[in-house]
């Protein structure tokens, strides 16, 4: 029996409604476009807010922070490819067990190897867990604190650490950043509020029960990488493996057990064999064209391996050299241009295909409108891309 084929543009039509992108089929509020998404990347501290800008008609930065921070319903946590994403409440777990807890061991080795090689405790299994233990306790003591609070706690936090000795990408780095690193993996601590505005990413440090009511249950690895599958399929699918592998972050073996614990079926696309929920092969009406401006690493633009489809052949102004994508320009589900902002606050963009006039007035409408969102604040991506360079200037 032939395998059904899903074409570019039903992804595309997929895409622009499960993923917000077009004003019709917006989200509630950023812990909905969150969920839907399986996390809005947050390795840079504003592609959460704008991204959530991007899927939620009318929201503003206090609206942002109040569920990441007020009344938290969105909680920043380490994910798929040991990458930082804010998502709901729900998925946290999904997250822990499914991938940060993988990350701790080789965290831990590596953080041992550096105690004892720099001679801060022969035993450096021992250090670490006393060091770790003290750091928490003086978190939830506090309530909430700050990196330069815990090291006035815990003596051992000013310590430093040398790494590459003689090289040219050595240098130093704070005790403090290697432990709290090991304690976020393994779910001990949880970044909340930051000592700033919103696009900074010095956070301030609480337990999980601090923001999670009941802390953050346990699950079975296998369980939840096949639940955070499921979500991605539901939402990103189809996918070819290449596309869950990376996404995911997984080993091959892992992926495959996940998929095969999931009703799926195996469909053609114009980049060859993909993934789909069984439930989901219906096709999707057409929305009106309409355009998007995302940030750098915002979900959608990250969410496949395999990008041809939404990409074109645009990669090369768009990505920096290890494959971070940066603000793109959007026009019916494809990625027609990049964006940046400049130091007065303009939105300067420039489109690398025809859009038609219809195109180009709407696309001008959306960047007039994040430009007035923008406002005083300045955003530089973390991760520069050629074409965002340029266009900042």
């Amino acid at each position: 029996m032939a395998k059904a084929r899903i074409s570019g543009a039903e992804r595309r039509r997929r895409m622009v409604i499960r993923h917000h992108l077009h004003p019709d089929h917006p989200a509630a509020s950023p812990t909905e476009a969150a969920e839907r998404l399986v996390g809005l990347h947050s390795s840079d501290p504003a592609t959460v807010f704008l991204s959530a800008r991007a899927r939620v008609p009318g929201i503003t930065v206090a609206d942002v922070e109040r569920e990441l921070y007020d009344r938290p319903s969105l909680f920043r946590t380490l994910g798929m490819r040991g990458t930082l994403f804010a998502v709901p409440a729900g998925q946290v777990s999904l997250l822990l067990h499914g991938c940060a807890l993988k990350l701790a061991p080789a965290q831990r080795k590596r953080l041992v190897g550096y105690v004892e090689g720099q001679n801060l405790a022969r035993d450096g299994e021992a250090w670490i867990r006393r060091v770790s233990d003290a750091t928490v306790k003086a978190i939830a003591r506090r309530g909430e604190a700050a990196a330069m609070e815990l090291r006035e706690d815990v003596p051992e936090l000013k310590l430093t650490l040398e790494f590459g000795k003689g090289r040219k990408w050595g240098g130093k780095v704070g005790v403090s950043t290697r432990v709290l690193f090991l304690l976020a993996c393994e779910g001990r601590i949880i970044r909340g509020r930051p000592r700033g505005s919103w696009i900074s990413g010095q956070y301030r440090w609480t337990t999980p029960a601090g923001l999670i009511s009941g802390g953050i249950p346990d699950l079975d690895p296998s369980e939840a990488r096949a639940k955070i599958l499921e979500l991605w399929l539901r939402t990103y699918g189809p996918g070819t493996m290449a596309d869950l592998k990376w996404w995911s972050g997984w080993p091959l073996r892992d992926v495959r057990a996940a998929l095969g614990s999931l009703e799926v079926s195996e469909v053609e696309t114009d980049e060859g064999l993909a993934f789909i929920l069984t439930d989901d092969l219906e096709p999707t009406p057409p929305s009106e064209p309409r355009a998007a401006l995302l940030p750098s690493l915002d979900s959608t633009v990250m969410g496949w391996r395999d990008r041809d489809w939404y990409l074109g052949d645009h990669a090369g102004p768009l990505y920096d050299r290890n494959g971070n994508a940066g603000p793109t320009v959007w026009w019916n589900g494809r990625v027609v241009g990049g964006w940046a902002q400049t130091g007065a606050g303009r939105i300067a963009y420039r489109l690398l295909e025809d859009v038609g006039g219809e195109g180009e007035a709407d696309i001008a409408r959306t960047a007039a409108y994040l430009e007035d969102w923008m406002g005083q604040t300045r955003v530089t991506p973390r991760f520069r891309t050629p074409l965002e360079r340029e266009l900042s200037g």
